[in-house]
């Protein structure tokens, strides 16, 4: 970081304005267009709910798929939209993964607690949907960056066992797990959070045993809160006794992350692998 770099407690400058890069408008310009090429192989817009953003997107898995994971798109909660992250699908997809990607409505046109309802709303469409297909329901994880990282945490927190599946895995990439800290951030004019609302929804606060395990990963170029956000989630779900790891990618930032998250090659990539394969091989299809 240059030496003029704000300190760690100035959270404008940790969860905003020092989160951004000049590079961020060529690097999206190039996603939308990765996008676009990858996008015929899947169903798009299928409806989970009546609000206009209440659809996802569905990939089917290349070969006999082994797991659905169900991916939510970063924007803070107030902004993007899933079309711009389907690149994302392919490298999953050659794995024998099938990828839904998630629109979900956004604050302030619902509060946080709304929003978060929408996203386990389309969780069950994703499972009945990938229940319908040949193969019937498969082992299934939650997945996100930034605010999707939070809501995938989220997922991997809730009880799913009057609905008879479970989140067999979560992989959360540079999420905001105590909201507190955005209490002070412009970003909040959109959010409407105050402390009794942040705490209610974060994650870091409520993780328990029997969580499924988990990846939080970050990338190293990412300013320091985000830094610990990751660190303090892997080690409160560590804690809890759960199975977790935390990556810390070296150069990645907050968006050059997802192209790690996409390279074969990447340490990034073989441990999302290696967390689908355990949420594979220790986790029932279905809950008797």
């Amino acid at each position: 970081m240059p030496p003029d770099t704000p300190p760690a407690d100035d959270a404008q400058f940790q969860y905003l304005t020092g989160q951004g890069r000049p590079h961020f408008a060529a690097l999206l310009e190039r996603f939308e267009a990765d996008s676009a090429t990858a996008s015929a192989a899947g169903q798009r817009d299928i409806r989970y709910g009546e609000a206009a953003r209440e659809t996802f997107d569905f990939f089917a898995a290349q070969g006999t798929p082994r797991a659905t994971m169900v991916y939510f798109h970063a924007g803070y909660w107030q902004s993007r939209d899933k079309s711009l992250f389907r690149f994302i699908a392919p490298a999953f997809t050659r794995a024998g993964v099938q990828v839904a990607l998630v629109n979900y409505p956004l604050c302030p046109h619902v509060s946080m607690g709304d929003l978060l309802a929408a996203t386990r709303r389309a969780t069950l469409a994703v499972h009945r949907h990938a229940r319908a297909l040949p193969g019937g329901p498969l082992p299934m994880v939650a997945a996100g960056h930034s605010a999707g990282g939070h809501i995938a945490a989220e997922l991997g927190l809730s009880d799913w066992g009057a609905h008879g599946f479970a989140i067999a895995g979560v992989l959360a990439l540079s999420g905001v797990y105590d909201l507190a800290p955005l209490l002070g951030v412009t970003l909040n004019a959109n959010l409407g959070l105050d402390a009794a609302s942040a705490r209610r929804h974060s994650p870091l606060l409520r993780v328990a045993g029997g969580a499924p395990p988990a990846l939080f990963a970050v990338g190293g170029a990412e300013t320091a809160a985000f830094l610990a956000q990751n660190a303090a989630m892997h080690q409160a779900w560590q804690g809890a006794g759960n199975h977790s790891q935390a990556l810390v990618v070296a150069g990645a930032d907050h968006f050059s992350l997802l192209d790690v998250l996409i390279d074969p090659g990447s340490a990034l990539h073989q441990q999302a692998l290696a967390l689908i394969a355990q949420a594979v091989g220790d986790l029932p299809r279905e809950i008797p």
